[in-house]
Formats: structure tokens, C-alpha cells, sequence
């Protein structure tokens, strides 16, 4: 079985995971396979969706992102400062992101021109963006934000709904969140590039073999770097989406959330070893683990246990990727 058998086999093994969870958590709750909660579900995967993109494009390198929780509350808390100052709502969420870029190159030039080890690089950029976001803010979280700024979070598209004879609106059907919007073009515009663009294959060589890849004439330190100032792109585009959908921005936002993004990617078939990986894999694994939460949430499990039970199917699922990976 070579490398690609392998990817699909895993990447239909996560689907198959999807549809006997989505059955299992029909039986449980009714309002479970309501249109309903099918957007819930699709917003709150969003988060781990946006940062599994970037996580995927990086680990396909062979590296790891540890900073995207972190950064994510950066570039939230920046961008609600910034609107706070009087800045238009399009220009704050700008400089959220372009403050999550920043940090994906900082971490970049650490890894490729410092020769740090990932683990240890985006480590230190994860305390250092948490702790300039508790500065910034003094700790303490950012409101009043206005309804402009909680357009993209909170709007949607072909929402239908007629006021009732009460006065309140009767919603036939909720409409398409941005957010989700949001992430399926994201989803195939980074697809695209890895499959279809020279870039991509760059990215997937450096993976498989870093030296061989230099030798072919690859430029390792300059498609390496661009992975990570991907990844902290996406992590600060991700922090101005959640603000909004909060309409407040928290500097302790984000925690743990690169943990997730790792899981989504793995789940869905991309290989902490490198070289192997795919986009739809990740959304995939995202959606894995969201209906989890979501249908753990509506048979009344406990937060406390649905750590225990989301952390057993990590290491599952990282058993599996180094026993397939051996072979």
C-alpha cells in the first residue's frame, strides 16, 4: 500500500467515524439531526477547522504549531483595540490578522534561520503572544465592540424568518453562517494549493525527505517558512472570527485550541511524521470531533468526561498514524 492508498484509507476511515457517530447521537437526542444544530455544529467547527488548515500545512512539512491558541488571542484582543480606537471594523480585523502573520513569521525565521526545533520555537511564541495579549489588555476582556463588529461572526446568508403575530421572529430556516462560509473557501483554496501548484508539491517533499527535497533544488527555508506564516495567518483571521461571533475579545481565549487543530489533522489522515496529509482530511477530523462534543453535550455527559473521551480518540488516532507509519 503506498503513501496515497494509505491517506485515503485513513481519510475514509474518519468518514466512516463521522456517519456512525452522526447515528449513534441521532438515536440519542432528537434535535440532534435537526438543521438547527447541523449549523451549530458547522459554527463551532469552524475554530478548529480555520487552525487545522494552517496546523495540516505545517505538519505536512514535519513540523508542529503550538502557538495558533495563543496567537488566536493576539490578534482578537488587537483588532477589538483597534475598532475601541476608532479604526473601521474592516480595518481592525486587518490588523488581527496581519498581527497572526507576524507571529507565523517570527516563528518561521525560528525554525528555518535559527534552526530551533518546532516544538521548542512555537512554544516560546505561544507564551510570548499570551502574555502580550493579558499585557495589552491588562487581563481583562474587551467589550462594547458594536453590531458591525459582530457582523461577520454572528450574520448569515439566505436566513429566512417572518415576524410572528407575538412580534418576534418565526426562523424557517437559519441560514448559512459566514464563518462556515468562510471555512469552505478556505478549505479549497488551500486544497487547491497543495494538490494542484507547485508550492504544494514543495511542501509535501520537504515532509517526506528535506534533504532530497534541497537537493532537487527545493528552497526548504523559504517554503518551510511560508507554512508557518500560513498557519499564524490563519490563526489570527481566526481570532477576529471568534471575537465577533463573542463580540468580545479575551486575552485567555484560545486555550488549548491548538491541540484540537492537531487532532483535526490527524484524525483526518495527516502524518505527524510529514509528507502526508490532506485538506478534506481536516475538515473531516474537525467535524469528528465537534459532533462528538455536540452529541456529548445532548446526552448530558459531562465536560469533565468528554476531555476523557475526546483524549482517548487522540491517542487512538496517533497510535494508528505510528503503527501505519512503521509499516
Amino acid at each position: 500500500m503506498n503513501d496515497k492508498q494509505k491517506d485515503l484509507f485513513q481519510k475514509f476511515a474518519a468518514l466512516a467515524s463521522l456517519f456512525g457517530l452522526t447515528i449513534v447521537f441521532a438515536f440519542v437526542s432528537d434535535a440532534f439531526l435537526t438543521v438547527g444544530n447541523g449549523m451549530t455544529v458547522a459554527l463551532q467547527v469552524t475554530s478548529i477547522a480555520y487552525l487545522g488548515i494552517g496546523a495540516t500545512c505545517v505538519i505536512i512539512t514535519g513540523g508542529i504549531d503550538l502557538s495558533v491558541g495563543a496567537i488566536l488571542a493576539l490578534s482578537g484582543v488587537v483588532s477589538a483595540l483597534a475598532v475601541k480606537a476608532g479604526a473601521p471594523v474592516p480595518a481592525g480585523m486587518l490588523a488581527g490578522v496581519l498581527v497572526g502573520a507576524l507571529c507565523g513569521v517570527v516563528n518561521g525565521v525560528a525554525v528555518t534561520w535559527l534552526r530551533l526545533p518546532p516544538f521548542i520555537a512555537t512554544l516560546g511564541m505561544m507564551l510570548v503572544a499570551r502574555g502580550v495579549a493579558l499585557q495589552i489588555t491588562d487581563a481583562k476582556a474587551i467589550g462594547s465592540l458594536g453590531d458591525s463588529f459582530a457582523e461577520i461572526g454572528n450574520g448569515s446568508l439566505w436566513r429566512v424568518a417572518t415576524v410572528g403575530a407575538d412580534g418576534f421572529p418565526d426562523v424557517s430556516f437559519p441560514g448559512i453562517p459566514y464563518p462556515v462560509l468562510l471555512m469552505v473557501l478556505l478549505a479549497v483554496a488551500v486544497a487547491v494549493m497543495l494538490n494542484r501548484t507547485t508550492l504544494g508539491r514543495h511542501l509535501y517533499a520537504i515532509g517526506s525527505n528535506s534533504e532530497a527535497a534541497r537537493l532537487s533544488g527545493v528552497n526548504v527555508r523559504g517554503v518551510t517558512l511560508f507554512a508557518y506564516v500560513l498557519s499564524g495567518t490563519l490563526a489570527g483571521l481566526t481570532g477576529c472570527v471568534l471575537a465577533s461571533r463573542l463580540v468580545t475579545a479575551q486575552p485567555s481565549e484560545g486555550l488549548m485550541y491548538e491541540l484540537d487543530a492537531i487532532a483535526a489533522a490527524v484524525i483526518g489522515g495527516t502524518s505527524l511524521s510529514g509528507g502526508v496529509g490532506t485538506i478534506s482530511g481536516t475538515v473531516i477530523g474537525a467535524f469528528v470531533i465537534g459532533i462528538l462534543r455536540n452529541g456529548l453535550n445532548m446526552g448530558g455527559v459531562s465536560a469533565f468526561t468528554q476531555q476523557i473521551v475526546i483524549g482517548m480518540v487522540i491517542l487512538l488516532t496517533v497510535w494508528i498514524d505510528q503503527m501505519r507509519h512503521r509499516r
